[in-house]
């Protein structure tokens, strides 16, 4: 082709999750592969109302260019809303909290820099950060978010550690009050600077985890949030909030990329978010991933029975980690649970590893929040049938 392509784009690769929703996308599959938020918690009816408000009321600035910044007032229900000192200025609202990372990204990194991620991580971390070609290096973590020791043996010369010390995506585990403790002063003894990623802090079911790293340590923090998961994905709108010295730099990365966020959109959330609205509502959206974490893990319990199959409980969010029996990967077992007709995410896509060793490939995550507990219930007896069968023919 006449095209000549940029060294960073051979870096890019297509999301393993999207492609495994354009299969989930045929009749019959049931999916625990997205990690989309159940659309039974939309709130379209206050959206309707917000929208008409707004364009009665501010229609031409609404649909108008504004600041990159984002809609003052929005920056200032952001900065109340967080459970440390936070001046609306150093607020900048994003297009998706992807967009943040994006921006983190190349604001922070150069080709060869060293970023410390979880074992695993998010993959849509690991993609934004592969166009600036950095060195990628997993710390080793427990049931308790990052392994300090191997922190301290990796973090000389790292830009920055990102993580998600909340209902993680992928393993749904989070971080423990102590251990932030232990890694906020390790990180300030380090010099290591702190990405903390926090789209799923809303959602716990029994209590509230504990305070962001943020919080401990805000000059050494840059935190990222989204309203994906407590209003809707659809908005496209996150926050970052940034230490004064870094935050004009990232405003000129996302003047770059796209002037600003919907202005539109921007408005309509915050005419939802008057007063308590996330009162009433997130504790609704709670009660039911609640409801279906528990239907899967009693699927789980009542079909994986004799299958040596091992997976967590997790205190909130969207997700659940398993691992197969020994020798078995789920890359290999996925074509044959989609013939059953279930799909789910083989967890190497989420190692930075570029060669993951047999126990990551023994892992895969479960999404229970958009299935039924009907649909739960039969796939994951599909998804037992499919290790028989699998265990059986090896």
């Amino acid at each position: 082709m006449p095209w000549t392509l940029a060294a960073r784009a051979t870096r890019m690769n297509p999301s393993v999750i999207r492609e495994i929703l354009k299969v989930t996308e045929r009749p019959g599959i049931i999916s625990f592969a997205g990690g989309l938020p159940s659309p039974a918690t939309f709130p379209i009816a206050e959206f309707a109302a917000a929208s008409a408000d707004v364009l009665r009321r501010d229609g031409p600035a609404a649909l108008q260019y504004a600041a990159s910044e984002g809609y003052g007032p929005l920056r200032e229900q952001v900065a109340a809303s967080l459970p440390w000192p936070v001046d609306p200025a150093q607020v900048l609202i994003t297009t998706g909290s992807q967009q943040g990372l994006d921006l983190v990204a190349k604001v922070l990194v150069d080709a060869g820099s060293r970023v410390l991620v979880e074992t695993p991580t998010y993959l849509g971390a690991l993609q934004a950060f592969a166009p600036m070609e950095p060195q990628v290096v997993p710390v080793a973590s427990d049931d308790e978010g990052v392994d300090l020791d191997d922190l301290a043996a990796k973090a000389a010369g790292a830009r920055f550690l990102y993580l998600l010390p909340n209902f993680q995506n992928p393993t749904g585990r989070t971080m423990s009050e102590a251990r932030r403790a232990a890694l906020s002063a390790a990180a300030a003894r380090l010099g290591l600077p702190i990405v903390e990623d926090n789209p799923y802090g809303d959602l716990w079911f029994d209590r509230p985890p504990p305070p962001p790293l943020t919080a401990r340590h805000p000059a050494g923090c840059l935190y990222l949030g989204s309203f994906s998961k407590v209003l809707a994905p659809g908005l496209r709108l996150g926050f970052l909030v940034a230490p004064p010295a870094l935050y004009p730099k990232l405003l000129q990365a996302k003047q770059a990329a796209d002037l600003h966020s919907p202005s539109f959109n921007q408005r309509m959330a915050h005419q939802v978010l008057q007063g308590d609205f996330l009162g009433r509502h997130v504790p609704r959206i709670r009660t039911l991933y609640r409801e279906q974490r528990d239907a899967m893990l009693a699927a789980l319990e009542r079909e994986m029975r004799g299958l040596d199959v091992q997976w967590n409980a997790p205190d909130g969010g969207m997700f659940l980690w398993a691992r197969l029996p020994a020798g078995m990967s789920a890359i290999e077992l996925l074509p044959e649970a989609v013939e059953r007709g279930v799909a789910f995410v083989p967890g190497a896509a989420f190692y930075a590893d570029e060669t993951p060793d047999a126990q990551a490939l023994r892992t895969l995550r479960l999404s229970f929040v958009t299935a039924s507990r009907e649909q739960i219930d039969t796939g994951v007896r599909a998804l037992a049938a499919a290790i028989r069968a699998r265990g059986a023919g090896r």
